[in-house]
């Protein structure tokens, strides 16, 4: 894999809408983000072209939305390019996207959700990009930045160091929903469920692979495409999964892991990840289905299966950078990354 250069103070970075347009919506929620970007970390946030469009302009544009995204790598200016939300529309941009202009121009992509379609793009071309936080959503969070995710993005994008292990959130996390069109809840500091660790469901020892997956929904819409990998691609790797504000039906997320079973994908990966849900509903029989199928169905008992992780659509989150080293001891009950995603 290609990495990017890393982050550094004074870098010009740039958001980008690939899917809904809720940064032109919803413009003080963009400011706030914007803003809180900048003096937490001193970079100057541009828009590409598009960026602050109307959604119902976003959604006509498919192409538009990636033209942004290649006039952004090949500016030599920017330096990183930020998702501002995620939504369901990445996947009409595929016809439009140049793999050689994301392998020519390596630089960092951030994002999740739906940005996990664009991910795959950049994997496909063999380039590092990183699964976190958006604009509208961990940038912008209400009454500022959460340490976690400070700390993590300054790891993660400022620094070429490995990470090592991954710290799990002790001070609590929130999915609460504050209206963003209300300029008065920017103030509001969202209420904090208290922290209950991350779940250890299987394995032992040690295993690493490196990092491949993304949101459990959108891999769904990927499958099929010229973007999507082929079971034998997932051997040696890592998967990384979590479900979206929609809180997956129990049974819905059997049939998919089921389809990763059928498929031979989890037979093939070394571990599994597992992002904490929305509201953390269904953890439960998340949690169960998982066991009854790679273990029970499967007879996969060694699979090390962690769930509860803080990636996903709760808050805050730390980074993933794609086909990036990491190891899980089942033992010490660590999840580390073994490499860096920046140079």
């Amino acid at each position: 894999m290609i990495k990017p250069n890393k982050l550094k103070p004074g870098d010009k970075v740039a958001t980008i809408s690939l899917s809904w347009g809720g940064a032109g919506e919803l413009p003080l929620r963009y400011e706030a983000g914007k803003n809180q970007l900048q003096e937490t970390f001193d970079l100057e946030v541009v828009e590409t072209r598009h960026a602050l469009k109307r959604n119902d302009w976003i959604y006509r544009n498919p192409k538009a939305r990636a033209d942004d995204l290649m006039e952004a790598l090949a500016d030599p200016s920017i330096k990183a390019i930020i998702s501002n939300i995620g939504g369901e529309e990445s996947i009409r941009t595929l016809p439009y996207v140049d793999l050689e202009v994301i392998r020519n121009h390596p630089k960092l992509f951030l994002g999740f959700s739906d940005s996990t379609v664009t991910h795959f793009c950049f994997y496909k071309a063999g380039v590092t990009s990183f699964y976190s936080t958006s604009m509208l959503v961990g940038f912008a969070e209400n009454g500022g930045m959460h340490d976690y995710q400070i700390q993590d993005i300054k790891d993660s994008l400022f620094s070429s160091a490995p990470v090592g292990v991954i710290p799990e959130n002790k001070a609590g996390w929130t999915s609460e929903r504050l209206e963003w069109d209300n300029p008065q809840n920017q103030s509001i500091l969202r209420k904090l469920e208290p922290a209950t660790g991350w779940r250890y469901l299987q394995g032992r020892g040690k295993v690493t692979g490196d990092l491949l997956g993304g949101c459990l929904e959108v891999l769904e819409f990927l499958k099929d495409t010229p973007m999507w990998v082929k079971p034998e691609d997932w051997t040696g790797k890592i998967m990384f999964i979590e479900t979206s504000e929609e809180m997956m039906h129990p049974e819905l997320f059997r049939r998919i892991i089921r389809n990763y079973a059928a498929s031979r994908i989890l037979h093939n990966i070394n571990g599994l990840i597992v992002g904490r849900p929305y509201h953390n509903k269904h953890k439960d029989e998340y949690d169960n289905i998982l066991l009854q199928v790679i273990r029970d169905e499967e007879g996969l008992t060694d699979l090390p299966i962690v769930a509860g992780m803080d990636f996903g659509h709760t808050c805050p989150v730390f980074t993933i950078p794609y086909g990036a080293r990491a190891e899980i001891d089942s033992d010490a009950k660590q999840f580390s990354l073994l490499e860096s995603g920046v140079v």
